[in-house]
C-alpha cells in the first residue's frame, strides 16, 4: 500500500511538472516581444480575414434567405391554386344541387 502512494505521488508530480511546462511555454509564446510593425501587420491580417469570412457568411445567409423566400412563394402559389380549384368545385357542386332541386320542384 505504501508503494502505491509513492507511485501515485510521483505520477502526480510528473503530471504537474508537464502541465506547468506546457503553460509556461504558452505564456512565453504569448509574451514574446514583437515589433510594432509586426503586431500591426498581424492585426491587419486578422481583421482582413475576419472581414472576408463575415462577408462570405453574409452572402451565404442572403442566398439561403432568398431560397427560403422563393420556396415559400412557390408553396403559397400552389396553395392558392388549390384553394381556387376547391372554391370553383364547391360553386359547381352548389349550382348542380340547386339545379337538381329546382327540377324536382
Amino acid at each position: 500500500m505504501n508503494g502505491e502512494c509513492r507511485s501515485s505521488g510521483f505520477a502526480g508530480i510528473l503530471l504537474a511538472f508537464i502541465a506547468g511546462a506546457a503553460v509556461g511555454g504558452g505564456i512565453a509564446l504569448l509574451a514574446a516581444p514583437r515589433s510594432g510593425q509586426d503586431t500591426r501587420e498581424r492585426l491587419t491580417n486578422l481583421a482582413d480575414e475576419t472581414r472576408e469570412k463575415l462577408h462570405e457568411m453574409t452572402e451565404e445567409a442572403e442566398a439561403h434567405v432568398r431560397e427560403v423566400i422563393e420556396e415559400g412563394r412557390q408553396a403559397l402559389l400552389e396553395k392558392r391554386d388549390m384553394i381556387k380549384a376547391a372554391v370553383e368545385a364547391g360553386k359547381q357542386a352548389m349550382e348542380a344541387e340547386r339545379d337538381k332541386h329546382a327540377k324536382a320542384t
